[in-house]
């Protein structure tokens, strides 16, 4: 009996040139140009073309389920049905709820994963050789492992998925471009489907095993009474079986050793994963509000010793205490509390510390970090302490105990601080002075000066003495439009994510959507919940990396809009009855010299006392780093501020 062979049906992402089998040439020219430059424009602006990767993704689930379906007649008809529809149904809601979908992107590519990885390891279980359920088995696996994954790290996961579809449909587009220009050469009128030779398909003959018997003998005698061709074809006929068996060897080594690296990079994914996590800072119980909080702010809740780094003679401790957020709601906060051992008798002054950018998310607290009561963290710690002053380092609100962190969100900063000196004056054995001095580096500048600007109404029982200001980021609308003004990059993106993202969550009327790219809400978001110290950084800095070509984590001008007037209304303005002390580096990276000295011009016109100086060499951090020549200036100067000894504190011209 003789058959015509039959070719195997593709399956699988081949369903797609199928469609496209026996077209024009210069329909695969259209197809193919149109693919390459979709997946160059994804592969190179991943953020920008989000809208165009989530349609991309809906069609794909659309061809995947319709390649189960109609690709795999082998496979049980009911695995075919169901996984097929529940494809094509997510793929449809997908394009039919673009602009849902867009913010849930990261999570439907995770239920893609999970639902292929489900799919294929049915198919491991129910067909194949050996080594073709082992890479069907292995790659279901993966799927599902880098689909829960897809939770935790949605911002990387857009990213990832962005490239490869890209790199997928340039690879595509490439072939199409390719199988037209060889269909041009060889004169062809329309395109053969992969794999089908380019000439005519010469009629293939089988024997079926039931309609032939086993005719060894003859076979062999045939072969000895047979011409040399005869012979030659024998021979070559004998030799086609060694050479499938070699095929199919290598075949099963080459799936083997795709499944060795699948398992490879679905571990390295999950060590990466727990890496991550464990170099993130805990908030443990410490932090949790009670059940009943006391209404009144500056209440003391509760007292813990600090863990980390102490200095010689001194006593650190951290508190939880009540506060108000920055629209005057109750709030809790932390603090550290670092007390100088031995210390004359009588009430303490209070050195307030208002710390710099740590970050926005709730691990970011700085007592929560093992260096935080150090002179490296804290400028002039050690002098200070010798000097009998007490340290009161708040967190602020939002960072440790929970809440919405006030990034250079004047009130709340301030609030918090003042409310930390009030309850750490609520600790057993310690007395502290009303004299009180005020610092604060970057943040902590702009906290310091609404610290002291609010502190008279807020907090009335508390005598200000100064404000010094490290390297401060005393202006946040011209900081903006400093920043905004500049070339795109990874720090400027994590940094607008930091501002825009409490902003929006603190005041009603500043809308996310209105600065930022459509779709891009979870990758901001993401941005926000990891802190410079902890290794899950380098996510966000991948992320910015990957989407900061084109600045697409704002759109619009910062400085306008509900944005812009919130920013405005946390300058603060002044005027301050004490002296202000300010110093800055000239190489300053991350706060422009000059917007230094423009502050320092309007402070003087409007009447106060400003001492500036200004270090050559210096970037941001070395101000209040050990060995800094400021250091010491800024121990003489809040000394004098104490004891209200006539020392210069004002370098503004005189009329």
């Amino acid at each position: 009996m003789i058959r015509e062979g039959r070719r195997q049906l593709p399956s699988g992402w081949s369903v797609v040139p199928r469609l496209v089998r026996g077209a024009p040439p210069a329909v695969l020219v259209v197809v193919g140009a149109l693919s390459l430059l979709v997946g160059l424009l994804i592969v190179t602006r991943p953020l920008t073309s989000l809208v165009l990767l989530t349609v991309y993704v809906g069609l794909s689930a659309i061809f995947s389920g319709v390649a189960r379906m109609f690709a795999a007649p082998e496979t049980a008809l009911w695995s075919r049905v169901g996984f097929g529809v529940v494809w094509i149904a997510l793929g449809l809601a997908i394009l039919l709820g673009l602009g849902r979908t867009l913010e849930l992107l990261p999570e439907i590519i995770a239920v893609l994963l999970v639902l292929g990885g489900l799919a294929s390891i049915y198919d491991a279980v129910r067909r194949g050789s050996v080594s073709q359920r082992v890479l069907a088995g292995v790659w279901g696996g993966a799927q599902i492992a880098f689909g829960i994954l897809s939770y935790a790290w949605p911002d990387v996961t857009v990213l990832v998925v962005a490239l490869i579809f890209g790199v997928r449909t340039v690879i595509f587009g490439a072939s199409m471009l390719v199988r037209a220009v060889r269909a041009f050469v060889e004169g062809r009128r329309s395109v053969p489907a992969t794999g089908e030779p380019a000439g005519p398909v010469p009629a293939k003959t089988h024997a079926s095993a039931r309609d032939v018997p086993d005719l060894t003998g003859a076979a062999s005698a045939a072969a000895e009474s047979a011409p040399p061709a005869a012979a030659s074809v024998s021979a070559a006929a004998a030799g086609a079986p060694r050479r499938r068996r070699a095929r199919a060897a290598w075949l099963a080594a080459g799936r083997y050793a795709l499944s060795a690296l699948l398992v490879a990079l679905a571990a390295g994914g999950w060590w990466a994963n727990a890496w991550f996590e464990d170099g993130a800072q805990v908030v443990d119980a410490f932090y949790d509000p009670p059940a009943v909080v006391p209404y009144e702010h500056g209440q003391l809740i509760r007292t813990d010793d600090f863990s980390g780094q102490k200095p010689s003679g001194a006593e650190v401790m951290r508190i939880l205490y009540t506060t108000r957020d920055a629209n005057g709601q109750p709030a809790v906060a932390s603090a550290l509390v670092i007390v100088p051992q031995q210390a004359p008798p009588g009430p303490r002054p209070v050195v307030v510390w208002n710390h710099g950018t740590t970050g926005v998310a709730r691990g970011c607290a700085p007592s929560l970090r093992d260096a935080s009561a150090t002179k490296w963290a804290i400028p002039g710690l050690d002098q200070a302490l010798a000097r009998g002053w007490v340290v009161v380092a708040s967190d602020y609100s939002g960072q440790g105990a929970p809440g919405v962190f006030p990034y250079l969100i004047g009130r709340g900063e301030a609030r918090s601080s003042l409310d930390a000196v009030l309850a750490a004056g609520e600790l057993d054995g310690l007395t502290l002075s009303s004299r009180t001095v005020v610092w604060g580096h970057s943040q902590g500048g702009h906290a310091a000066l609404w610290t002291s600007q609010i502190a008279g109404d807020y907090a009335p029982d508390l005598d200000i003495r100064g404000t010094a200001l490290l390297a401060p980021a005393a202006e946040p609308v011209e900081l903006a439009e400093e920043l905004t003004r500049g070339d795109a990059n990874a720090l400027l993106s994590i940094l607008i994510s930091w501002v825009l993202v409490p902003y929006a969550d603190t005041y009603d009327d500043v809308e996310l959507s209105d600065y930022i790219a459509p779709g891009s809400e979870a990758i901001v978001r993401e941005m926000t919940q990891r802190c410079p110290s902890e290794p899950g950084v380098v996510v966000s800095v991948a992320t910015a990396l990957g989407v900061s070509e084109d600045r697409p984590l704002f759109e619009g001008d910062l400085t306008t809009g509900a944005l812009g007037r919130r920013l405005e209304d946390n300058t603060p303005t002044g005027p301050w009855e004490q002296p202000i002390l300010i110093a800055w580096g000239d190489e300053d990276e991350v706060i422009p010299p000059h917007l230094q000295h423009e502050f320092v011009e309007r402070l003087c016109a409007q009447g106060d006392q400003v001492r500036s100086l200004e270090y050559r060499g210096y970037d941001h951090l070395r101000t209040l780093l050990p060995g800094s020549h400021f250091v010491p200036v800024l121990i003489a100067w809040t000394d004098a501020r104490f004891r209200h000894a006539d020392t210069h504190v004002d370098d503004c011209p005189t009329d």
